[in-house]
């Protein structure tokens, strides 16, 4: 526990019981100490990076109201101050050795700090801090954190105390001689800076404590301890963390004659007799920050690092970590500054320069990138997609930020594409505003009656699927009646459109009427649909609570659907009893009843799957995956679906979605369209969601002619769906310290994605392959520091991974039940994490003790279900080296 000490001597006479109270004429000396010391989370504090302030403390009584001797004025002045390592350093390592105090501290500074203070005592409670005006904050500060120790009541109870740290909840143990304070550092009422991740599981978790004990000793206070404590962990990896110690003590060494008190009646002229200079401040400390004399300029820090930002290096580690120092250097600069860089540099380095101004999210870089993209010219459309993008991702966005966008949306954009993407962002920030309770914002309200009152409007079939996907990412609860409307009443991607909108809301949202409109859509009660919007309806109503006539209605459908939705549904369905989903125990009670379960309809043939597998399960986070593939009848993939998601006990994550979708491929291979699906036009394409953001879907191609010229022209080259660098972990707060420094701690999390897909078709050997490529760089750096203005001391952890997951899908066609093989693997990856604690002087002179561990992750092929490991077998052997055949 942290020490601070004072000596009061406590008068037990009548109407002298609420506080301590000195004697006349003595001065109390004691020794006082400041520590801060700065780990990793279970680290002993013997090997911490720190440093210790220690001095010595007089005390003496100025004045006590003749009226109310609970009521006294008593100076406190600080002497003989000291500076050094919290744990002991070899000289080498020392950066205090051979330096004085005021050559460390500073002339100017150390004599601020030995000028005393006079606290206002009444009941034992800090009525008024009095020091001298123009002194720099650094110093006011740490004066505030000893004046702060003499608070104290002597009987058990809570009070809401005003002190350092702010107005915050206390509490009083009382046991003879010793008194122990407990303050809530979580209820502290302090001007606070910083922000947190969007989402809890990118975030990080704080937890702080403090505690002060008072040993009185023969009517006097004896000693102080107090100590301080913040513990910082990665919510995603809980082995990565930082804690902040810090120690007070304050201890009594003697007492001795002193000056005789004051006269007067008034505390306001007993304070000018002392001194005129002196000013009533708040005890409350004020916000102070170092500025840094050597950082490099913003321009500088970019040359440094953009040789790391080329498209062909992005998959590297060295990139994130790259982004990440760039974004911290970007806020902290102006939008001159800002813009002077984005203006000058080449095409190729400019969608990286805009993910980082972008992903900044102040208000000198929004301006500055607002600024230079102008909308009205279709030229630059490639860098209004970026900036586009970096906005969805947005780890903390503000009003001001969506209201540029709908400002935008309102205006001349040149591209149709940029529209549509402007469309499906503004979807993405709604929500990410709403959960943190801005959905009466202004710029929210509008920008949601905007959605949905053009929803309504509109007639064309492509701004119908713009507010759709937007939509999509708002998942407001009033937009669920329009929702039901597009997915019953219209068809083909439209519908499944608006079931794939519906399909990602929380089941608690899922009400009645979904769940009855659902169910029409899925038994066809009042018209044919899609193969593709059934299975999503079915797919919702088993996601939500479904009753025992719900399932049973759904086994019973199987057998009398086509062919491959046969196979698909019992697929579904054997997945979720299989891996235990929230429905399996009410699937299980049906699965008793033999007219829902029996050979017949579990013995369907087909090559359509669903399957759902374990990515990772650790202490902290765990990660699935779900592949689910659905083919026409004719063999021609109608859709797959890879999804990963990452939960923890209280929060999931949509890490990915990548979807290709098919339709209208029958008359490529001469086969017969499924029911209902006999007029649709030839399409394929390919639809993300990452980190809950549904990005706009890529078109393979559209109608047969364009399918044609695609085949007879194809290189087989995959279709990039997404490629750039994205801001994750965002997490920025500062602490005040009750021993007057100021702590500041830092978590980004940086992604370098590229994810690229392709559907290839060759009708000589009747095979298609589809193919989803996702590579991924992750950074992660946490850097926690206590600045004090004349030394700082931390602690920087890194972590990175690089990695690839594939997804290959290769279907033969020739015959039927048609071969299908699905593969997913993840490449070897390198995994890296350092520790480096540090204290460092303005002068530059520094300490650094740093530890890395490297380890390389095996590379791993996930497993799929048994049918499919036979079939890969049989395709394998059946296939002859065709890849120069594929068109």
């Amino acid at each position: 526990l942290v020490n601070s000490g004072t000596l009061f001597v406590f008068a037990f006479q009548t109407g002298h019981t609420t506080g301590p109270s000195l004697n006349n004429d003595k001065l109390y000396k004691f020794a006082y100490s400041a520590e801060v010391y700065v780990d990793r989370v279970k680290a002993s504090l013997q090997k911490s990076a720190g440093y210790r302030i220690s001095s010595g403390v007089d005390v003496n009584l100025l004045w006590r109201n003749p009226d109310n001797d609970d009521d006294q004025l008593i100076k406190i002045m600080i002497r003989d101050v000291q500076v050094e390592n919290v744990n002991e350093r070899p000289a080498a390592k020392n950066i205090f050795k051979g330096k004085t105090t005021e050559k460390i501290i500073g002339k100017e500074y150390l004599e601020a700090l030995q000028r005393p203070i006079v606290l206002e005592l009444v009941r034992g409670k800090v009525k008024t801090f009095y020091s001298y005006q123009n002194e720099p904050g650094f110093t006011q500060n740490i004066k505030r954190g000893l004046a702060s120790l003499f608070q104290l009541q002597l009987h058990s109870g809570a009070a809401r105390e005003v002190d350092i740290s702010g107005k915050c909840n206390t509490t009083y143990h009382v046991r003879q001689d010793q008194v122990t304070k407990i303050k809530a550092l979580d209820s502290c009422e302090i001007e606070k800076q910083g922000f947190t991740s969007h989402n809890q599981i990118l975030d990080v978790t704080s937890k702080a404590t403090s505690a002060t004990i008072y040993v009185l000793e023969d009517s006097f206070i004896k000693s102080i301890k107090a100590e301080e404590n913040y513990v910082l962990l990665l919510n995603s990896r809980r082995k990565t963390g930082a804690k902040i110690v810090s120690k007070q003590r304050l201890e009594l060494k003697s007492v001795q004659a002193g000056p005789g008190l004051i006269a007067g009646k008034q505390v306001t002229s007993v304070i000018k007799t002392l001194d005129s200079s002196y000013v009533a401040m708040p005890l409350v400390a004020e916000p102070v920050k170092s500025k840094c004399k050597k950082c490099p300029s913003l321009s500088e820090h970019w040359q440094s690092i953009r040789e790391h930002m080329y498209p062909e290096k992005l998959s590297k580690a060295e990139a994130a970590r790259s982004f990440l120092s760039f974004i911290q250097n970007i806020r902290k600069a102006t939008k001159e500054e800002i813009l002077q860089i984005i203006r000058s540099e080449n095409k190729e380095l400019l969608p990286q320069v805009v993910d980082a101004v972008t992903s900044a999210q102040t208000p000198a870089s929004l301006e500055a990138i607002l600024e230079f993209l102008d909308f009205k010219d279709a030229s630059t459309s490639a860098l209004q997609e970026r900036f586009l993008y970096a906005c969805g991702f947005a780890s903390h966005p503000s009003e001001m930020l969506l209201k540029s966008l709908t400002a935008k949306f309102k205006g001349d954009i040149a591209n149709e594409e940029i529209r549509e993407t402007l469309v499906i962002v503004m979807g993405a920030l709604i929500r990410k505003l709403c959960d943190r309770e801005g959905c009466k914002l202004p710029a929210v309200v509008e920008a949601k009656r905007l959605l949905l009152s053009r929803l309504e409007k509109a007639k064309k079939d492509d701004n119908v699927r713009m507010y759709l996907l937007a939509l999509k990412n708002a998942l407001l609860p009033e937009a669920i009646p329009l929702l039901l409307k597009y997915t019953e009443s219209e068809e083909g991607p439209i519908s499944n459109l608006a079931a794939t909108a519906l399909q990602r809301y929380d089941p608690s949202l899922v009400t009645q009427e979904v769940k009855e409109t659902m169910n029409r859509i899925y038994h066809q009660n009042r018209k044919v649909h899609e193969k593709t919007v059934r299975t999503t309806a079915a797919a919702i109503i088993l996601n939500s609570n479904p009753s025992y006539m719900e399932v049973k209605n759904i086994l019973l459908s199987i057998g009398e659907l086509p062919l491959e939705m046969n196979k698909y549904m019992l697929s579904m369905i054997q997945d979720i009893v299989r891996f235990e989903m929230p429905s399996s125990k009410t699937i299980q009670r049906v699965l008793k009843d033999m007219r829902a379960h029996n050979y017949d309809r579990f013995s369907k043939m087909g090559s359509s799957s669903a399957y759902s597998g374990y990515i990772t399960r650790g202490p902290d986070v765990s990660s699935t995956y779900s592949l689910d593939i659905l083919y026409s009848g004719s063999g021609i993939l109608r859709r797959s679906n890879m999804n990963i998601h990452i939960f923890d006990r209280n929060a999931e994550l949509h890490a990915s979605q990548v979807v290709i979708e098919a339709q209208g491929l029958e008359s490529i291979i001469a086969a017969t369209p499924d029911e209902g699906e006999e007029n649709l036009d030839s399409f394929a394409g390919m639809s993300a969601i990452l980190f809950d953001v549904q990005l706009r879907p890529v078109t393979f191609f559209q109608g047969y002619g364009d399918l044609m010229s695609k085949m007879l022209s194809a290189t087989g080259d995959p279709i990039n769906v997404v490629k750039g660098l994205i801001l994750l972990t965002d997490y920025s707060q500062e602490i005040q310290l009750q021993s007057g420094p100021r702590a500041s701690t830092e978590f980004l999390g940086g992604l370098a994605i590229d994810i690229s897909g392709g559907m290839e078709f060759s009708l000589w050997y009747r095979e298609s392959k589809t193919s989803v490529k996702n590579r991924v760089t992750m950074f992660i750096a946490g850097n926690t520091e206590v600045d004090s203005f004349f030394v700082k001391t931390g602690m920087e952890t890194t972590l990175e991974v690089e990695t690839t997951l594939d997804f290959i899908s290769t279907v033969q066609f020739s015959q039927y039940p048609f071969l299908v093989c699905m593969q997913m693997d993840r490449v070897e990856s390198p995994f890296r994490r350092y520790v480096t604690k540090y204290e460092s002087l303005p002068s530059g002179r520094r300490y650094t003790a740093r530890r890395g561990k490297a380890e390389l992750l095996a590379g791993n092929e996930y497993p799929l279900h048994q049918e499919n490991s036979n079939m890969c077998r049989k395709v394998f052997s059946t296939k002859s080296d065709s890849s120069s055949n594929w068109f």
